[in-house]
């Protein structure tokens, strides 16, 4: 509950006492939520148009994939099933940040980046059994553009995660570094939500 708001005498006239009000604050409360809400939009659009550039090529083209066979299914299901799981401890190291659960939080966030690196390394895994190459044709070039766009946000992600997972043991451990990790949370599900269609495209949008 946040305490009342007193007001002190000065010499200018009464003022409002706020040294008691905390320095931070959660969900929509906090800048950091909107900026992560409008990074989101930024890049969920860009998400977007890449999904309808490749379709747009796959509509103009007489074969697709074109002299190509579609990628393998097995490591992009694997690290689909490996993100999906991943929800639950970034659930639960969001919900132990705005409880300003320590302990809980140093758990959490070493589990969220067991999670994280699993996928990276299958990223790899998955990048070689695309059946394409980048530089092959308007069919390589477009799923190149999808897995790139997205392994680019994982990274970023991954290295933010690992700065506020060191923080969390070192310090300095300020309020709002249980913000931070919130919105990493939060960020981390839209990561997860932009793959599940980018995955059915890569994947299924040559088998259709």
């Amino acid at each position: 509950m946040t305490p009342p708001i007193e007001r002190t005498s000065t010499r200018s006239g009464d003022a409002l006492d706020v040294r008691h009000l905390p320095t931070f604050a959660f969900s929509h409360r906090s800048p950091m939520w909107w900026g992560t809400m409008g990074l989101m939009a930024i890049e969920g659009t860009v998400f977007a148009l890449a999904v309808m550039t490749y379709f747009y090529l796959r509509s103009h083209a007489s074969r697709w994939p074109m002299s190509q066979f579609p990628p393998d299914l097995i490591w992009g299901t694997v690290n689909t099933c490996i993100m999906l799981g991943s929800v639950i401890p970034n659930w639960l190291v969001k919900r132990a940040a705005e409880k300003l659960d320590l302990q809980q939080v140093r758990i959490w966030m070493v589990v969220c980046m067991l999670f994280a690196t699993a996928f990276l390394v299958l990223r790899v895994f998955e990048f070689r059994a695309l059946n394409t190459s980048w530089d092959s044709d308007a069919y390589g070039s477009a799923v190149w553009m999808l897995m790139g766009l997205h392994t680019t946000h994982l990274v970023t992600d991954f290295y933010d995660s690992l700065v506020l997972t060191v923080l969390m043991f070192t310090g300095p451990l300020e309020g709002k570094r249980f913000v931070d990790v919130s919105e990493n949370a939060a960020y981390w599900y839209f990561v997860v939500a932009s793959w599940i269609p980018i995955y059915a495209v890569v994947y299924w949008g040559a088998r259709l």
